[in-house]
């Protein structure tokens, strides 16, 4: 490439092309860096993203790579925020000549805006979701949500009922108690044949845990 004007063509069909691709809310820019920096742009399409037109200048990243501040100054997908407060997500390529100097430069700059307020949107009802987090059983038979429940019972002891002391299932008894397990027709005969014991010692421990003996 021996200049941003010789390719001038070719470049406003790139630009046109890229910006179709992503929609309005996509801005894309060809700088000529051998002009006076006062005046860097010569094409942009959605130029309404950050407010600019053909004639106006670069940005300040422009001036540290033809300083030569910055030797490499390519920089991909970072965030930048207009003056009217537009998040943006930005990709900045350098062009050169066939010598290797800078010449022009592409930007593109995607607006975030409507999809941040989206997210804060969607947060709002997601938030503190997980340390809400409750475990609701939903079955199309009782027998599963004992189950379930005798599951959770094991759960909460923290051992499985081959290792359960008595102490151990009393407390089991009462968390199950307090599910509100006695209250589904006929749990005590499979509560008493989850934790292998008889319906005698089943209506002790249940008694012993309503007494709050913990």
């Amino acid at each position: 490439m021996d200049s941003i004007q010789s390719e001038l063509p070719f470049l406003k069909s790139l630009l046109k092309a890229l910006a179709a691709q992503f929609g309005d809310r996509c801005e894309v820019v060809l700088h000529d860096l051998t002009k006076g920096y006062e005046s860097t742009i010569v094409a942009i399409e959605n130029g309404r993203v950050t407010g600019r037109k053909v004639g106006d200048p670069g940005s300040n990243l422009g001036l540290e790579v033809l300083r030569g501040t910055v030797t490499d100054g390519d920089r991909y997908n970072y965030v930048t925020q207009t003056k009217d407060g537009k998040m943006l997500r930005s990709t900045t390529i350098y062009l050169k000549n066939d010598e290797g100097q800078v010449i022009g430069a592409l930007c593109i700059n995607f607006d975030l805006s409507e999809f941040l307020a989206a997210e804060n949107a969607i947060r709002y009802f997601t938030r503190d979701l997980f340390e809400q987090e409750v475990k609701e059983a939903f079955v199309s038979d009782v027998n599963e949500l004992l189950d379930f429940l005798l599951q959770e019972s094991q759960q909460e002891i923290g051992k499985p009922v081959s290792m359960m002391t008595k102490e151990d299932k009393r407390r089991a008894i009462g968390f199950l108690d307090k599910k509100g397990a006695f209250l589904v027709k006929k749990a005590g005969d499979k509560i008493c044949k989850f934790f292998g014991i008889s319906k005698y010692t089943l209506y002790n421990l249940l008694e012993e845990a309503r007494k709050g003996l913990d």
